[in-house]
């Protein structure tokens, strides 16, 4: 994967966050994360808090708040889910327009769904403002283990990789008046799909046995790496030490 290398979760800009090193952004999305995660969901003023801090760096990094909406859709199914909660939770019931709910699954729901907006607005706020090759470098520096490194860059190399066969396919299909609508047209779907997966298995054991030639050893290269600033460092320990102050206050409290 070389460095000019994107991905569709990028957003080109030169903003302060961008040009933060990708070690300092990793740890402070880490951070911000688990703030988020052990947060009692009554502490319903520090998610607003946690929310506009995100808004606030978000507007730093110049990315558009459509461009944020339309990826948490990937959080969709968790949210669908947590609406049914209340209907089929226990305890205490309350009147909410014309349902009876659960009280309690009312809390299930809201903690379920500010907690994965929140988590995700992270993560896509990390990807928009690092490109892959650089948060591959970033886990390397902060000493990750070498096969998960090795792991996440194969997977994600991949999975791309997997994405553009597909499209071809479907175009090489639709090139030939094959336009399926229908429940029961699904049957080259699933022929297509079986096809995929024998040719990307063969593409990786053709790589594997290629890097082995070129004598691959299992550790991905050492990447080259810059002396970070200390006051970027001094900024993540501000941002994850609010964000701590936040959830420690919210549990004391709470």
């Amino acid at each position: 994967m070389g460095a000019g290398h994107g991905h569709a979760l990028y957003v080109h800009e030169h903003s302060f966050v961008h040009r933060m090193p990708p070690e300092a952004k990793l740890v402070a999305a880490l951070g911000m994360v688990v703030c988020v995660a052990v947060t009692p969901r009554e502490a319903v003023w520090a998610f607003g808090i946690y929310a506009a801090v995100i808004v606030a760096l978000t507007r730093v990094a110049r990315i558009k708040p459509g461009f944020v909406a339309v990826r948490l859709l990937a959080v969709a199914p968790f949210i669908l889910f947590a609406f049914f909660i209340p209907f089929i939770a226990s305890g205490e019931t309350t009147e909410v327009l014309w349902f009876t709910v659960s009280i309690e699954g009312l809390w299930g729901t809201w903690n379920i769904l500010v907690k994965a907006l929140l988590g995700a607005s992270v993560s896509i706020l990390l990807t928009a403002t690092t490109e892959i090759p650089d948060i591959i470098r970033g886990l390397s520096i902060l000493r990750v283990p070498s096969l998960f490194i090795s792991i996440t860059t194969f997977m994600i190399r991949y999975l791309e990789l997997i994405a553009d066969e597909l499209g071809r396919m479907r175009v090489a299909m639709a090139s030939r008046g094959y336009d399926p609508r229908w429940i029961f047209q699904a049957r080259p779907i699933a022929s297509s799909a079986g096809a995929l997966f024998v040719r990307s298995y063969e593409r990786g054991e053709r790589v594997h046995a290629a890097m082995l030639a070129r004598g691959f050893t299992g550790e991905m290269p050492a990447p080259d790496t810059e002396p970070v600033d200390r006051s970027q460092w001094v900024g993540v320990v501000l941002l994850v030490g609010a964000f701590a102050v936040t959830a420690i206050v919210a549990l004391v409290i709470t």
